[in-house]
């Protein structure tokens, strides 16, 4: 019986030094994760789009007839060169040859006119001064000729005014530049005003762009704009923004932008070209890509405590998304550590050990 107590005390040492053993396992702290952090620094960022527009010219006028007819002749098409004052197309002008002719009779029986009023007044300002004729008879000769020389001026207008008319029918381009649409053609009749041709003026160029309207929400944009041809984007030019239309395009949403050009630019009428507009500078955070995570599908980082060396999972405003970065103006505070790698597995208050980089 003494051997059996003695068998039983040891096993029940044994068991007891074994279940104390497993206690401490138990109780034993988890290693700490090994996270790496960098610290939060405050930055300006430029928020940018990039859009397709093409080249205009500065100065562009749709070019008519004076007056309402049937084109004879056009000179010019879409493409075509011109000088100032070069005929771009004529209209069917017989009435106003006809009109021309009319008013030159008239001045030549006005002038007939004139000179018969004159020899008769000169006739009998010599007869009143030795009274051979009455007083009557001269101050009608003096009214008939001041009638005449009335006559005479209202026939040099209408002569004049026909010589107008028929220059009407004449349409001529009011300065060196390219034909860039027309919209006329040979026995077509045309109205007064009703546009015929478009004339890009030689000089300055303008890329004009069709910006969206959101993108004004944040101000207006920087007045410098990397301008570039799509098919030449290695060698852009720096433009200045020179006019912001007043106006919505309701049916696009869009904000006509024209940007002007350096005075060097070569680039064709119609070219299509991109351009790189820039918003004004703000203030925020930029964090690598690595150091977002998400908390209920909203973005977020895991940020540490240096004093306790714990985590906290913060939501975030993100402002800007880079290629390989992204812009923080909310929730993240300068100097703050945030951890950019090893962040996977965190839970919100774990212990962690993190180095700097």
């Amino acid at each position: 019986m003494r051997r059996r107590t003695t068998i039983s005390g040891v096993a029940c040492l044994l068991l007891a030094l074994g279940l104390a053993g497993c206690n401490e396992k138990q109780q034993a702290p988890a290693a700490a994760r090994a996270v790496t952090v960098t610290k939060a620094k405050s930055a300006q960022y430029q928020p940018s789009v990039e859009i397709s527009g093409s080249v205009k010219a500065r100065v562009q006028s749709d070019l008519s007839f004076r007056t309402a007819g049937r084109v004879i002749e056009r000179r010019v098409d879409i493409g075509d060169r011109v000088k100032a004052g070069d005929v771009l197309a004529k209209l069917d002008d017989t009435e106003q040859r006809a009109d021309v002719t009319v008013s030159r009779a008239g001045l030549a029986s006005a002038e007939a006119t004139m000179r018969q009023k004159t020899l008769a007044f000169e006739r009998y300002k010599t007869l009143i001064q030795s009274n051979t004729v009455a007083q009557s008879t001269f101050d009608q000769a003096r009214e008939d000729l001041a009638n005449a020389q009335g006559s005479l001026q209202t026939a040099q207008a209408n002569l004049a005014t026909s010589l107008d008319a028929l220059t009407y029918t004449e349409l001529k381009a009011d300065a060196d530049g390219i034909i860039t649409s027309r919209s006329i053609e040979v026995g077509q009749v045309v109205s007064a005003a009703q546009a015929a041709v478009t004339l890009a003026h030689d000089g300055p160029r303008d890329a004009v762009f069709d910006m969206f309207e959101a993108f004004f929400l944040e101000g207006a944009p920087s007045d410098a704009v990397e301008v570039a041809p799509i098919i030449d984007r290695a060698h852009p030019k720096t433009g200045k923004i020179r006019e912001v239309s007043p106006a919505i395009d309701t049916g696009a949403g869009t904000i006509r932008i024209k940007v002007g050009l350096p005075a060097d630019t070569d680039w064709a009428l119609n070219t299509s070209v991109t351009g790189r507009f820039h918003s004004q500078q703000q203030q925020g955070i930029t964090l690598p890509w690595s150091a977002m995570t998400s908390d209920s599908g909203k973005p977020a980082v895991w940020a540490v405590d240096p004093a306790s060396s714990k985590v906290s999972l913060r939501k975030v405003n993100v402002a800007r998304y880079h290629v390989g970065d992204f812009v923080v103006t909310d929730g993240v505070k300068p100097d703050d550590l945030v951890v950019i790698e090893g962040g996977k597995f965190l839970t919100d208050g774990q212990v962690v050990a993190f180095k700097e980089q």
